[in-house]
Protein backbone atom coordinates (compact mmCIF):
# COMPACT_ATOMS: atom_id res chain seq x y z
CA UNK A 1 0.00 0.00 0.00
CA UNK A 2 3.11 2.39 0.14
CA UNK A 3 1.85 3.46 -3.37
CA UNK A 4 -1.38 4.78 -2.50
CA UNK A 5 0.28 8.30 -1.75
CA UNK A 6 1.74 8.39 -5.47
CA UNK A 7 -1.68 6.91 -7.20
CA UNK A 8 -3.23 9.93 -5.25
CA UNK A 9 -0.96 12.14 -6.45
CA UNK A 10 -0.95 11.16 -10.33
CA UNK A 11 -4.66 10.93 -10.31
CA UNK A 12 -4.89 14.62 -9.08
CA UNK A 13 -3.03 15.88 -12.45
CA UNK A 14 -6.33 14.02 -14.10
CA UNK A 15 -8.45 16.97 -12.89
CA UNK A 16 -7.80 18.53 -16.67
CA UNK A 17 -9.50 15.97 -17.94
CA UNK A 18 -12.86 15.88 -16.25
CA UNK A 19 -15.81 16.70 -17.89
CA UNK A 20 -18.13 19.14 -16.81
CA UNK A 21 -20.10 19.51 -13.54
CA UNK A 22 -23.55 17.92 -14.11
CA UNK A 23 -25.30 15.91 -11.57
CA UNK A 24 -25.24 12.38 -12.98
CA UNK A 25 -28.10 10.71 -14.90
CA UNK A 26 -30.92 8.18 -13.38
CA UNK A 27 -30.03 5.20 -15.19
CA UNK A 28 -26.75 3.78 -13.58
CA UNK A 29 -24.11 1.84 -15.36
CA UNK A 30 -20.45 0.33 -15.48
CA UNK A 31 -18.18 3.19 -16.44
CA UNK A 32 -20.43 5.96 -15.62
CA UNK A 33 -17.37 8.41 -14.70
CA UNK A 34 -15.21 7.54 -17.69
CA UNK A 35 -15.93 10.81 -19.54
CA UNK A 36 -17.29 12.94 -16.61
CA UNK A 37 -14.64 12.05 -14.46
CA UNK A 38 -12.15 9.57 -15.37
CA UNK A 39 -10.35 9.43 -12.04
CA UNK A 40 -13.12 8.86 -10.36
CA UNK A 41 -12.87 4.96 -9.04
CA UNK A 42 -9.30 5.09 -8.86
CA UNK A 43 -9.30 8.03 -6.52
CA UNK A 44 -12.28 6.26 -4.36
CA UNK A 45 -10.15 2.46 -4.27
CA UNK A 46 -6.79 4.30 -3.55
CA UNK A 47 -8.37 6.53 -0.25
CA UNK A 48 -10.07 3.14 0.64
CA UNK A 49 -6.79 1.09 -0.02
CA UNK A 50 -4.85 3.42 2.62
CA UNK A 51 -7.72 3.56 5.16
CA UNK A 52 -8.03 -0.80 5.23
CA UNK A 53 -4.28 -1.39 5.37
CA UNK A 54 -4.15 1.21 8.39
CA UNK A 55 -7.44 -0.65 9.64
CA UNK A 56 -9.70 -3.81 8.09
CA UNK A 57 -12.18 -2.98 10.23
CA UNK A 58 -12.37 0.29 8.45
CA UNK A 59 -13.55 -1.78 5.57
CA UNK A 60 -16.16 -3.71 7.33
CA UNK A 61 -17.49 -0.65 8.21
CA UNK A 62 -17.54 0.53 4.83
CA UNK A 63 -19.27 -2.76 3.53
CA UNK A 64 -21.91 -2.32 6.57
CA UNK A 65 -22.56 1.26 5.57
CA UNK A 66 -23.20 0.30 1.90
CA UNK A 67 -26.29 -2.15 3.05
CA UNK A 68 -27.57 0.10 6.13
CA UNK A 69 -27.86 2.95 3.67
CA UNK A 70 -29.62 0.69 0.84
CA UNK A 71 -32.20 -0.37 3.02
CA UNK A 72 -33.12 2.75 4.36
CA UNK A 73 -34.44 5.52 1.25
CA UNK A 74 -32.61 3.15 -1.14
CA UNK A 75 -29.01 3.83 -1.98
CA UNK A 76 -28.80 7.24 -1.82
CA UNK A 77 -26.35 8.13 0.64
CA UNK A 78 -29.06 9.48 3.17
CA UNK A 79 -27.03 7.25 6.26
CA UNK A 80 -24.39 9.84 6.03
CA UNK A 81 -26.18 13.09 7.05
CA UNK A 82 -25.48 14.30 9.53
CA UNK A 83 -28.18 15.64 12.56
CA UNK A 84 -29.59 19.76 12.39
CA UNK A 85 -31.82 21.79 13.74
CA UNK A 86 -34.70 20.99 10.99
CA UNK A 87 -33.51 17.44 11.63
CA UNK A 88 -31.90 16.34 14.86
CA UNK A 89 -32.45 12.62 14.37
CA UNK A 90 -31.43 11.51 11.24
CA UNK A 91 -30.32 7.66 10.34
CA UNK A 92 -26.79 7.28 11.18
CA UNK A 93 -28.04 8.48 15.16
CA UNK A 94 -30.21 5.72 15.22
CA UNK A 95 -29.79 2.44 17.45
CA UNK A 96 -29.26 0.28 14.31
CA UNK A 97 -26.14 2.88 13.65
CA UNK A 98 -25.35 4.37 16.37
CA UNK A 99 -22.38 3.68 17.36
CA UNK A 100 -21.53 0.64 15.88
CA UNK A 101 -21.03 2.51 11.89
CA UNK A 102 -17.62 3.24 11.19
CA UNK A 103 -15.92 4.64 8.06
CA UNK A 104 -17.59 7.71 7.43
CA UNK A 105 -14.22 9.88 7.45
CA UNK A 106 -13.20 7.52 4.75
CA UNK A 107 -15.85 8.75 2.94
CA UNK A 108 -15.42 11.99 3.59
CA UNK A 109 -12.19 11.74 1.94
CA UNK A 110 -12.42 10.47 -1.23
CA UNK A 111 -14.89 12.95 -1.41
CA UNK A 112 -12.65 15.77 -0.67
CA UNK A 113 -10.48 14.54 -3.32
CA UNK A 114 -13.53 13.88 -5.77
CA UNK A 115 -14.52 17.92 -5.51
CA UNK A 116 -10.98 18.89 -6.20
CA UNK A 117 -10.50 16.93 -8.86
CA UNK A 118 -14.28 17.52 -10.42
CA UNK A 119 -16.37 19.38 -8.38
CA UNK A 120 -20.11 18.52 -8.18
CA UNK A 121 -19.77 15.39 -10.48
CA UNK A 122 -19.70 12.48 -8.17
CA UNK A 123 -22.62 11.78 -5.80
CA UNK A 124 -21.82 10.31 -2.28
CA UNK A 125 -23.76 6.98 -2.72
CA UNK A 126 -21.43 6.53 -5.40
CA UNK A 127 -18.90 7.15 -3.35
CA UNK A 128 -20.41 4.45 -0.89
CA UNK A 129 -21.17 1.94 -3.50
CA UNK A 130 -17.44 1.98 -4.64
CA UNK A 131 -15.76 1.68 -1.72
CA UNK A 132 -18.12 -1.33 -0.67
CA UNK A 133 -16.85 -2.82 -3.41
CA UNK A 134 -13.21 -1.93 -3.16
CA UNK A 135 -13.02 -2.63 0.71
CA UNK A 136 -13.72 -6.24 0.01
CA UNK A 137 -11.51 -6.30 -2.80
CA UNK A 138 -8.90 -5.14 -0.42
CA UNK A 139 -10.26 -7.50 2.53
CA UNK A 140 -10.31 -10.43 0.54
CA UNK A 141 -6.82 -10.02 -1.13
CA UNK A 142 -8.16 -9.56 -4.82
CA UNK A 143 -10.64 -12.65 -4.94
CA UNK A 144 -13.83 -10.38 -5.11
CA UNK A 145 -13.76 -7.91 -7.68
CA UNK A 146 -16.76 -6.55 -9.75
CA UNK A 147 -18.07 -3.89 -11.93
CA UNK A 148 -20.15 -1.45 -9.96
CA UNK A 149 -22.49 0.48 -11.95
CA UNK A 150 -22.80 4.50 -11.22
CA UNK A 151 -25.00 7.56 -11.65
CA UNK A 152 -26.91 7.35 -8.02
CA UNK A 153 -28.12 10.79 -6.79
CA UNK A 154 -28.23 11.99 -3.24
CA UNK A 155 -30.89 11.85 -0.93
CA UNK A 156 -31.99 14.82 1.04
CA UNK A 157 -34.50 12.58 3.49
CA UNK A 158 -32.59 10.71 6.67
CA UNK A 159 -34.96 9.79 9.69
CA UNK A 160 -33.59 8.28 12.53
CA UNK A 161 -37.36 5.96 12.53
CA UNK A 162 -36.73 4.69 9.07
CA UNK A 163 -33.27 2.92 10.20
CA UNK A 164 -35.37 0.98 12.75
CA UNK A 165 -37.92 -0.04 10.54
CA UNK A 166 -36.01 -1.02 7.53
CA UNK A 167 -32.94 -2.79 9.19
CA UNK A 168 -33.09 -6.27 10.02
CA UNK A 169 -31.88 -6.43 13.90
CA UNK A 170 -29.67 -9.09 15.00
CA UNK A 171 -32.45 -11.02 17.19
CA UNK A 172 -34.78 -11.37 13.58
CA UNK A 173 -35.97 -14.82 12.96
CA UNK A 174 -35.55 -16.41 9.24
CA UNK A 175 -38.99 -15.80 8.73
CA UNK A 176 -38.43 -12.02 9.34
CA UNK A 177 -35.36 -11.49 7.71
CA UNK A 178 -36.87 -13.28 4.35
CA UNK A 179 -39.73 -10.59 4.64
CA UNK A 180 -37.46 -7.40 5.33
CA UNK A 181 -35.06 -8.67 2.34
CA UNK A 182 -38.18 -9.12 0.28
CA UNK A 183 -39.03 -5.83 0.89
CA UNK A 184 -36.65 -4.26 -0.54
CA UNK A 185 -36.55 -6.71 -3.65
CA UNK A 186 -34.25 -9.12 -2.35
CA UNK A 187 -34.27 -12.97 -2.58
CA UNK A 188 -33.10 -15.93 -0.09
CA UNK A 189 -30.46 -16.81 -1.60
CA UNK A 190 -28.89 -12.58 -1.72
CA UNK A 191 -29.71 -12.93 2.18
CA UNK A 192 -27.72 -15.97 2.97
CA UNK A 193 -25.16 -14.46 0.62
CA UNK A 194 -25.25 -10.50 2.38
CA UNK A 195 -24.83 -12.71 6.10
CA UNK A 196 -21.65 -13.82 4.92
CA UNK A 197 -20.01 -10.26 5.39
CA UNK A 198 -20.14 -10.72 8.94
CA UNK A 199 -16.98 -13.35 7.96
CA UNK A 200 -15.60 -9.43 8.82
CA UNK A 201 -15.34 -6.75 11.28
CA UNK A 202 -16.81 -6.26 14.56
CA UNK A 203 -20.20 -6.22 17.10
CA UNK A 204 -20.77 -4.82 20.34
CA UNK A 205 -21.58 -7.54 23.30
CA UNK A 206 -24.87 -5.93 23.19
CA UNK A 207 -26.12 -7.14 19.90
CA UNK A 208 -25.89 -11.05 20.90
CA UNK A 209 -26.35 -10.83 24.71
CA UNK A 210 -30.15 -13.04 23.98
CA UNK A 211 -27.72 -15.58 23.20
CA UNK A 212 -25.72 -16.02 26.49
CA UNK A 213 -26.60 -17.65 29.83
CA UNK A 214 -29.00 -17.99 31.13
CA UNK A 215 -30.79 -17.28 27.80
CA UNK A 216 -31.17 -20.73 25.79
CA UNK A 217 -29.58 -20.94 22.63
CA UNK A 218 -27.60 -23.44 20.19
CA UNK A 219 -24.24 -21.54 20.35
CA UNK A 220 -21.45 -23.59 20.42
CA UNK A 221 -20.17 -24.04 24.22
CA UNK A 222 -16.35 -23.40 23.91
CA UNK A 223 -17.68 -19.83 21.73
CA UNK A 224 -19.89 -18.83 24.75
CA UNK A 225 -17.40 -19.43 27.41
CA UNK A 226 -15.12 -17.34 25.27
CA UNK A 227 -18.06 -14.41 24.45
CA UNK A 228 -18.95 -14.74 28.30
CA UNK A 229 -15.45 -13.65 29.21
CA UNK A 230 -15.77 -10.90 26.80
CA UNK A 231 -18.72 -9.56 27.45
CA UNK A 232 -20.52 -8.08 31.02
CA UNK A 233 -23.86 -9.74 31.89
CA UNK A 234 -25.94 -6.72 31.30
CA UNK A 235 -23.66 -4.44 28.36
CA UNK A 236 -25.08 -0.30 28.91
CA UNK A 237 -24.01 1.97 26.97
CA UNK A 238 -20.86 3.07 28.95
CA UNK A 239 -19.99 -0.68 28.97
CA UNK A 240 -20.55 -2.85 25.28
CA UNK A 241 -17.58 -4.52 24.62
CA UNK A 242 -16.60 -5.34 21.11
CA UNK A 243 -15.13 -8.80 19.82
CA UNK A 244 -14.85 -10.34 16.17
CA UNK A 245 -17.45 -11.83 14.43
CA UNK A 246 -15.46 -14.24 12.80
CA UNK A 247 -13.44 -16.08 15.64
CA UNK A 248 -11.45 -18.32 12.94
CA UNK A 249 -10.08 -15.31 10.15
CA UNK A 250 -11.21 -12.17 12.04
CA UNK A 251 -9.76 -9.50 9.48
CA UNK A 252 -9.93 -11.76 6.09
CA UNK A 253 -12.93 -12.14 3.93
CA UNK A 254 -13.44 -15.56 3.18
CA UNK A 255 -16.12 -17.91 3.30
CA UNK A 256 -15.23 -19.02 7.06
CA UNK A 257 -18.61 -17.51 8.33
CA UNK A 258 -19.91 -20.41 6.62
CA UNK A 259 -18.17 -23.01 8.28
CA UNK A 260 -18.27 -21.48 11.52
CA UNK A 261 -22.33 -21.30 11.22
CA UNK A 262 -22.17 -25.09 10.41
CA UNK A 263 -20.31 -25.72 13.66
CA UNK A 264 -22.69 -23.20 15.62
CA UNK A 265 -19.86 -20.48 16.21
CA UNK A 266 -21.91 -17.49 15.06
CA UNK A 267 -22.91 -14.72 17.00
CA UNK A 268 -26.44 -13.49 16.04
CA UNK A 269 -29.68 -15.47 16.43
CA UNK A 270 -30.14 -13.56 12.64
CA UNK A 271 -26.90 -15.60 11.93
CA UNK A 272 -28.36 -18.97 13.59
CA UNK A 273 -31.64 -18.60 11.84
CA UNK A 274 -30.40 -19.74 8.16
CA UNK A 275 -29.88 -23.58 9.55
CA UNK A 276 -33.59 -23.39 10.14
CA UNK A 277 -35.01 -24.02 6.47
CA UNK A 278 -33.35 -27.19 4.82
CA UNK A 279 -33.23 -24.40 1.71
CA UNK A 280 -31.13 -21.48 3.60
CA UNK A 281 -29.54 -23.96 4.88
CA UNK A 282 -28.61 -26.27 1.38
CA UNK A 283 -27.23 -22.14 0.64
CA UNK A 284 -24.50 -21.93 3.49
CA UNK A 285 -23.66 -25.56 2.76
CA UNK A 286 -22.79 -24.44 -0.81
CA UNK A 287 -21.29 -21.50 -0.05
CA UNK A 288 -19.09 -23.55 2.75
CA UNK A 289 -17.79 -26.08 1.11
CA UNK A 290 -18.08 -24.72 -3.24
CA UNK A 291 -14.60 -23.30 -3.04
CA UNK A 292 -14.90 -19.49 -4.93
CA UNK A 293 -18.66 -19.98 -4.77
CA UNK A 294 -19.86 -17.45 -2.14
CA UNK A 295 -16.90 -14.80 -3.88
CA UNK A 296 -18.99 -14.41 -6.96
CA UNK A 297 -22.06 -14.57 -5.45
CA UNK A 298 -21.46 -11.93 -2.68
CA UNK A 299 -20.41 -9.83 -5.89
CA UNK A 300 -23.28 -10.22 -7.51
CA UNK A 301 -25.89 -9.44 -4.42
CA UNK A 302 -23.77 -6.30 -4.13
CA UNK A 303 -24.44 -5.14 -7.11
CA UNK A 304 -28.25 -6.31 -6.73
CA UNK A 305 -28.58 -4.20 -3.85
CA UNK A 306 -26.66 -1.12 -5.03
CA UNK A 307 -29.54 -0.41 -7.09
CA UNK A 308 -32.30 -0.30 -4.42
CA UNK A 309 -34.44 2.45 -5.00
CA UNK A 310 -32.73 4.46 -6.61
CA UNK A 311 -33.21 8.84 -6.89
CA UNK A 312 -33.47 9.98 -9.60
CA UNK A 313 -33.08 14.22 -11.02
CA UNK A 314 -36.54 14.98 -9.79
CA UNK A 315 -35.76 14.13 -5.70
CA UNK A 316 -32.15 13.45 -5.45
CA UNK A 317 -29.19 16.24 -5.90
CA UNK A 318 -25.14 15.53 -5.84
CA UNK A 319 -23.80 16.88 -2.55
CA UNK A 320 -21.11 18.82 -2.38
CA UNK A 321 -20.51 17.51 1.12
CA UNK A 322 -21.57 14.09 2.55
CA UNK A 323 -22.78 15.12 5.67
CA UNK A 324 -25.28 17.84 4.48
CA UNK A 325 -27.65 18.41 2.09
CA UNK A 326 -26.68 21.30 -0.59
CA UNK A 327 -28.81 24.90 -0.12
Amino acid sequence: MGRVAIWIACVLLLAVTCQGKGAPGHRVRVGYYNRKCPAAEIIVRAVVGKAVSRNPGLGAGIIRMAFHDCFVQGCDASVLLDPTPANPRPEKLGPPNFPSLRGFEVIDAAKAVLERVCPRVVSCADVIAFAARDSAFFLSSSRIDYKMPAGRFDGSVSLESEALQFLPPPFFNLTQLVDSFKAKNMNEDDLVVLSGAHTIGVSHCSSFTDRLPPNPSDMNPGLTRLLQSKCPVSPNFTNDPTVAQDIVTPNRMDNKYYTNLIKRNVLFTSDAALLTSGKTATKVMENAFIPGSWEKKFAKAMVKMAAIELKTAANGEIRRNCRVVNK
